[in-house]
């Protein structure tokens, strides 16, 4: 699978497809809301009063809204490779601080393995089912911290490699293969780049759209329902501290 390279970064860009998908509600409702949900949950703590936040691979802009709406943050900061995607999230940024909880936002052209921010500039840094897409995921690990206050938190949802590897996704959306992981990779990975994190801090959702193989109808007619530890996880979320 051929990759792109912007700012020393390289990340394999999404299928025509997969840049649609991103606009749909399944994607805003049954994908996004419930990521930001159960992030919420997981950091345990209220967030810090106006907050910065750093929305890592914005794409389209459709987290702005949420994060607004879940945080109160004083300015969200949306940075993405795709110009084309970023043109859209520049509407939806303008929608966003037009809306019932206005905050500032700032968009800017960049990768995540060198992101354009000062060091300890983010209270919050969400990764969102970005970092599968990147080739260079130790250095983009890197830079999270880096950017991150100490006791800032890494809101971190990302699919897993049973996932990422099933039929449907490898026929409708594109990614580098060689760096996908299961949950336990990723979070070990999280601990080795500096992440401080406990049980209380993970979840690892079964969702219905999750699961290629039949989309949980298995289970919704009371036929299976794989049980934590006898199944291949697709999903992990975790809500990471930088050690202050």
């Amino acid at each position: 699978m051929s990759s792109s390279e912007i700012s020393g970064t390289k990340f394999v860009p999404e299928t025509a497809f997969g840049l649609w998908f991103l606009r749909t509600h399944t994607w805003k409702h049954h994908v996004l809301r419930v990521a930001l949900n159960d992030l919420r949950q997981l950091m345990r703590q209220p967030p810090p009063a106006a907050a910065v936040i750093v929305d890592v691979g914005c794409g389209q802009g459709s987290a702005f809204q949420l994060l607004a709406n879940t945080f109160q943050p004083a300015r969200i900061i949306g940075i993405d490779a795709h110009k084309p995607s970023l043109a859209l999230a520049a509407h939806a940024a303008a929608a966003c601080q037009s809306g019932a909880r206005p905050c500032e936002i700032t968009l800017l052209h960049g990768g995540c393995a060198a992101l354009p921010l000062p060091s300890g500039s983010a209270d919050i840094v969400l990764c969102h089912q970005t970092f599968h897409h990147l080739v260079e995921q130790t250095q983009a690990l890197a830079e999270f911290h880096r950017v991150l206050k100490p006791g800032g938190v890494l809101l971190f949802a990302e699919s897993t490699e049973a996932y990422i590897k099933s039929w449907v996704i490898r026929l409708l959306f594109r990614h580098p293969m060689q760096v996908q992981k299961s949950a336990e990779q990723y979070l070990a990975m999280l601990r080795s780049a500096g992440f401080s994190f406990g049980s209380e801090n993970v979840s690892l959702p079964y969702l219905w759209w999750s699961r290629a193989a039949d989309f949980g109808l298995f289970e919704r007619l009371g036929l299976h329902r794989p049980q934590p530890g006898k199944r291949r996880e697709t999903l992990v979320n975790v809500a990471a501290t930088r050690p202050g």
